[in-house]
C-alpha cells in the first residue's frame, strides 16, 4: 500500500519498498540517497544524468520534504562527556 503525502506529492511511503523509507514517486529512490548524493557534491544535473528516470522537480521536492521532516522534529542529543588522554 503506497501512500503519499498530502504536501508532497513526489514523495511516496510503502511498507515494502525500501524498508518503508520516503522515496521519489514509487520508486526505488529514497529521498535519503538524493540527499546523500547532493551532501556529497553531486549537483542536480549530475543526479538526473545518472538517473534519467528522475525529474528536476523530484529533488527540489527531496529537499522539501526534508526540510519540512526537520522543522517538525526534534531529536534530543545526548551530553557529549569529555575524554580524558592517557
Amino acid at each position: 500500500m503506497e501512500l503519499k503525502h498530502p504536501q508532497f506529492d513526489r514523495i511516496t511511503i510503502d511498507p515494502e519498498k525500501c524498508f518503508g523509507k520516503p522515496c521519489i514517486r514509487g520508486m526505488r529512490m529514497p529521498v535519503a540517497s538524493i540527499l546523500s548524493y547532493l551532501s556529497a557534491g553531486m549537483t542536480v544535473d549530475e543526479i538526473l544524468r545518472e538517473w534519467p528516470e528522475l525529474e528536476r522537480e523530484d529533488i527540489y521536492q527531496a529537499l522539501a520534504y526534508a526540510a519540512w521532516v526537520m522543522e517538525e522534529r526534534v531529536l534530543p542529543l545526548a551530553p557529549q562527556t569529555e575524554s580524558v588522554g592517557v
